[in-house]
C-alpha cells in the first residue's frame, strides 16, 4: 500500500494532464472553474478579461480555452476570431441562454463547442475531455502524416506521402480522401478505441448534413477494401457503444 506521501507524489506525477485558460469577468465563475477542474487534475489559468490572452498563450502551453463571449467593454467575438487565426487551440464558448446569435457567430468563427450559463462544472469537464481527446487524436494523425513515410499492416502498405494503398499481392487499392484519412487515423492509434466523434473530426466530415452514422458507412466501405482474402478476422472491430478499434499490428516506416 502506498504511504500518504508516496500517493501524493504519484498523483502529482499523473496530474495536470492539460492546461486550460478560462476567461470570464465573473470571479465566482472563475473560481468554480479553477476549483472543479483543479480537483480533476487539470491546470487552470483564469483571466478576468481578454487583454492578457495573447501574452498568456505566448508564455504558457495552453491546451484549451474557455471563453465568455459577453465580457464587459470587450468584443468576445473578436477575441475568438484572433484565437482561431493565431492557433488551433480548442475553444469552448460561454454564452447566455438567449444569446443564440452569439453562439452561431462564435461557431462560425471557429469555436469548437459552447455552454450556456448557468452551467454544470461536471458538464464543462466532460466537454473539455471530449475536445482534448479529439484534438490530440488529430495531432497524432497530423504528426504521422508529416513524419511518417508509410504504414504496414497485414500485408498492406499505406504510402502516406503518395496517399497510395498497396495490397498484399502488390495491387493498388484506390481510396477516397475520407477513406485515406480514416485509415491513417486508425493506423496512428492501433489497438485503441476511437469514438465516432473523433473519427468525424479526423476524416473531415463535419458539416450540417453529416451525422455519426456517416462514419459507420465510411468504416464499412474501408473494411471491404482492406479485408484480407480468405480471412474471417476483422481488421477494424466494432466496440459496441464506444467506437472502433484497429486490431492489426502496425509497422511504421520513417
Amino acid at each position: 500500500m502506498l504511504t500518504e506521501t508516496a500517493a501524493k507524489v504519484e498523483k502529482s506525477a499523473a496530474a495536470l494532464t492539460a492546461h486550460v485558460l478560462a476567461v470570464d469577468d465573473d470571479p465566482s465563475v472563475r473560481k468554480m472553474i479553477a476549483d472543479y477542474l483543479g480537483d480533476n487534475d487539470i491546470q487552470v489559468t483564469a483571466l478576468a478579461s481578454g487583454r492578457d490572452v495573447g501574452d498568456t498563450l505566448a508564455r504558457e502551453t495552453i491546451d484549451l480555452v474557455v471563453l465568455d463571449l459577453r465580457l464587459p467593454g470587450e468584443d468576445g467575438m473578436e477575441i475568438a476570431r484572433k484565437l482561431r487565426e493565431e492557433s488551433h487551440v480548442p475553444i469552448i464558448m460561454l454564452t447566455g441562454r438567449k444569446d443564440e446569435a452569439d453562439r452561431v457567430m462564435g461557431l462560425e468563427l471557429g469555436a469548437d463547442d459552447y455552454l450556456t450559463k448557468p452551467f454544470s462544472p461536471r458538464e464543462l469537464l466532460a466537454r473539455i475531455r471530449a475536445l482534448l481527446r479529439r484534438s490530440r487524436a488529430q495531432q497524432t494523425v497530423a504528426d504521422g502524416l508529416q513524419k511518417i513515410r508509410a504504414y504496414r499492416f497485414a500485408g498492406f502498405e499505406l504510402n502516406v506521402r503518395l496517399r497510395r494503398l498497396t495490397g498484399p499481392k502488390g495491387e493498388s487499392i484506390s481510396l477516397t480522401n475520407n477513406e485515406f484519412n480514416l485509415l491513417a487515423a486508425f493506423l496512428a492509434a492501433p489497438q485503441r478505441v476511437l469514438t465516432r466523434d473523433q473519427l468525424l473530426g479526423l476524416s473531415r466530415l463535419h458539416n450540417d448534413e453529416v451525422y455519426d452514422r456517416s462514419i459507420d458507412v465510411q468504416v464499412g466501405r474501408l473494411r471491404k477494401k482492406i479485408q484480407p482474402d480468405g480471412s474471417s478476422a476483422e481488421l477494424i472491430k466494432t466496440e459496441r457503444g464506444a467506437g472502433y478499434v484497429f486490431t492489426a499490428a502496425v509497422e511504421i516506416v520513417r
